[in-house]
């Protein structure tokens, strides 16, 4: 694992910004795996940024996000669809039909989950997948106890998961209390993986990630086992 340390949440979002930027132009039909939450906002802002006034063009790229709420329909404005809208896809020149979530309401979701691995196996894997980190080491909604091999499944979300998201909404009942996600493996099938992680929240797991034990009881930690990943991480998350 490659560690970059920067000063604070703006130099992290910056040089994340660098280095998808540096995948587009290496390959303007790449793969780009993304995240919700608020870690990647900077980020996209910088994306953003980087298509207004830099250039770079993402008519051609795919997105495969990790995860969506269950029950929330691509519409409903809390879901992970339109918070990426909101946050990124319609600031950029980069087609809806690249961009690909689960779909949150698709019954029986055991199919729902089937169809998006597949989908991730069709036009992926991610050349580039941006990971935040929860506090308890969850990767997408990959809980503590996501066994190694899982694919994408639906998951119950840790009420600590809930609690952290529930900003998000106008009460913390509202918060959805599943989610389906790209598991532990198809996480790690990427090409690339690069792990956003700023402020003293999150400076434990951070700690617990660099301790370098693998357990299912901390989900980052099998990123260990991939060849390929860097960890952005500022002075206040070391």
């Amino acid at each position: 694992m490659k560690i970059i340390i920067v000063e604070n949440y703006n130099a992290m979002s910056e040089k994340a910004a660098q280095l998808v930027e540096q995948q587009i132009s290496e390959n303007s039909e790449m793969v780009l795996g993304l995240a919700t939450g608020s870690t990647p906002l900077g980020l996209y802002e910088n994306m953003i940024e980087g298509y207004k006034k830099r250039g770079v063009s993402y008519k051609h790229v795919q997105t495969i996000n990790l995860d969506e709420y269950r029950g929330l329909s691509k519409d409903h404005p809390n879901s992970y669809y339109a918070f990426m809208c909101e946050k990124l896809f319609n600031q950029l020149d980069i087609p809806l039909e690249n961009v690909h979530l689960p779909d949150g309401i698709a019954r029986p979701v055991e199919a729902e989950c089937r169809r998006y691995e597949a989908l991730l196996d069709r036009i992926g894997p991610p050349h580039l997948q941006i990971l935040g980190m929860g506090t308890n080491g969850h990767i997408g909604f990959n809980e503590p106890g996501t066994p190694e091999h899982s694919l994408t499944h639906c998951v119950k979300l840790d009420e600590s998961t809930r609690a952290n998201n529930a900003r998000f909404f106008k009460s913390a009942d509202e918060v959805p209390t599943h989610a389906i996600t790209l598991g532990i493996a198809s996480i790690l099938k990427s090409k690339e993986i690069l792990v956003l992680a700023s402020g003293k929240k999150k400076a434990e797991a951070v700690k617990r990630l660099l301790d370098r034990e693998i357990s299912e009881a901390f989900p980052a930690s099998f990123l260990w086992k991939h060849q390929n990943v860097t960890l952005i991480v500022d002075r206040d998350a070391y």
